[in-house]
């Protein structure tokens, strides 16, 4: 059976991120973590059925985002933690983190299955290793679980919860932990993937019911499948080379959203991005993919 990839929305993002599919409402909400820089709004939603969009704009920049369980959301924001309200666009801080005076950012973060929220930061001029991963509570207590890297991406987890995985991007490099649900612990980091021998470097990711890792390759505009041990399974190109993050969605969670970056501007620290007068075109936009045959799982709500 074939498989069709569509573009779903013509945003335009800035910076298109962090995908999180709402199984209960069936609705697809997505960010443009620095839009807000060029007058652009914060967090998106779709609902697919009808086609309506809705938007809200913030301050500040955002990394991630997860659903809360008793309504609202939680965000990964430029400089720490913070709820926010659907309702009346406002937000809450709740904790904030070291910023190295305005050069780190909170970045990717995601919900383990017992409701805590993890995100971590990047360094904005994506060179120095002076960022950490952190783990928000449902009691909004924050730890600080890894440190030392330059640009957090793709969290997830294995279906049966014993692996985290995680990416930094600019040491081109995917991690998998050994995971301890009832603590939220992480331990025994090794290798999980590379990308040093790829046009492109890993960006969001997210598991399906199999338990392979599916990634989001910036820059090559590959979406990657990795299975349990780290094997390159299938190598799907996009329509634009700047993908950025991957959900699953649809009433049976078969169907994958792609989101995209429309910005050509990046640091001059490292030559990985090609030098751009204008985005390419459909660059920014909302892409589904149908016709896999592979399902992905829940996304986890934060209990807070």
């Amino acid at each position: 059976m074939g498989y069709t990839i569509e573009c779903v929305f013509q945003c335009d993002n800035h910076l298109g991120e962090g995908p999180v599919w709402d199984a209960d409402n069936g609705l697809l909400y997505w960010l443009d973590c620095t839009g807000r820089r060029v007058g652009k709004p914060s967090i998106w939603q779709l609902d697919p059925r009808s086609g309506a969009t809705r938007h809200w704009s913030l301050p500040m920049d955002v990394g991630a985002m997860a659903l809360r369980t008793h309504g609202g959301a939680v965000l990964a924001a430029s400089d720490g933690f913070y709820l926010f309200d659907f309702d009346t666009g406002e937000c809450e801080v709740v904790h904030r983190v070291d910023t190295h005076g305005g050069r780190v950012r909170l970045n990717d973060g995601k919900c383990d299955r017992r409701g805590r929220f993890f995100a971590g930061g990047m360094d904005d001029e994506e060179e120095l290793a002076v960022c950490s991963l952190y783990r928000l509570d449902p009691d909004f207590r924050v730890t600080e679980v890894d440190r030392d890297i330059i640009c957090s991406n793709g969290p997830c987890w294995s279906p049966d919860d014993r692996t985290f995985y995680f990416a930094d991007s600019f040491k081109q490099a995917l991690y998998r932990y050994d995971f301890d649900i009832e603590s939220g612990t992480l331990s025994n980091k090794r290798d999980f993937a590379s990308t040093s021998g790829d046009a492109g470097l890993a960006d969001g990711s997210t598991v399906d019911a199999e338990g392979c890792v599916w990634n989001a390759q910036v820059i090559s505009g590959d979406l990657i499948r990795y299975t349990p041990d780290g094997a390159l399974e299938r190598r799907i190109g996009m329509p634009v080379r700047n993908i950025t993050s991957v959900m699953f969605g649809g009433d049976r969670l078969d169907e994958i959203y792609v989101t995209s970056m429309g910005r050509v501007s990046h640091p001059k620290t490292h030559d990985h991005f090609a030098v751009e007068a204008k985005p390419q075109f459909s660059a920014g936009a909302l892409f589904r993919i149908k016709g896999l045959g592979i399902r992905g799982l829940v996304e986890p709500k934060f209990a807070g």
